[in-house]
């Protein structure tokens, strides 16, 4: 387990290493966001790399629903060889309500979460897409991990 570890730690320094970083060619972004929950999102680069994604979304099932506000710091990279490709990482935080049918009881949610993504940006378009996966460690109303929260984003830039 160790030796996976330092593994691990010495390919993301490498990585990171051989990363250019530049500003984003966009500012701020608008739209939405289609997975495993479903809603907005705003993108706002904050200085050169470094972006806030906010994130409102719902989910609805069988036994429950949710509204959840997600709010995710991002650093993004270039992509060598793919203009306008970046890919990032990054983490946050999750506020939210369950809804669950049967009871009609709710419940509110809060999680601590990951981000790894791509994220492109079109030439000559005003359209940003981006593609990611947003782990997260829930806190409450249970204790777990969840691992399923990939999303497709799809914004208009400006």
């Amino acid at each position: 387990m160790k030796k996976l570890f330092y593994l691990v730690l010495a390919t993301g320094f490498l990585l990171l290493a051989n990363t250019e970083t530049k500003a984003q060619n966009y500012k701020n972004a608008i739209g939405g966001r289609f997975g495993t929950a479903n809603g907005i999102t705003f993108k706002t680069f904050t200085s050169g790399n470094r972006a806030w994604d906010l994130i409102a979304n719902f989910r609805d099932t069988k036994s429950y629903s949710t509204f959840r506000f997600t709010a995710l710091y991002e650093i993004h990279n270039n992509v060598a060889g793919a203009p306008g490709l970046q890919w990032y990482y990054g983490g946050g935080g999750t506020i939210g309500t369950y809804k669950w049918k049967p009871s009609d009881e709710s419940d509110v949610y809060v999680a601590a979460d990951g981000v790894l993504g791509l994220d492109y940006k079109f030439t000559g378009a005003p359209i940003n897409v981006a593609l990611d996966w947003k782990p997260a460690l829930e806190l409450t109303p249970n204790t777990g991990f969840d691992a399923e929260g990939f999303g497709l984003s799809v914004r208009f830039t400006f």
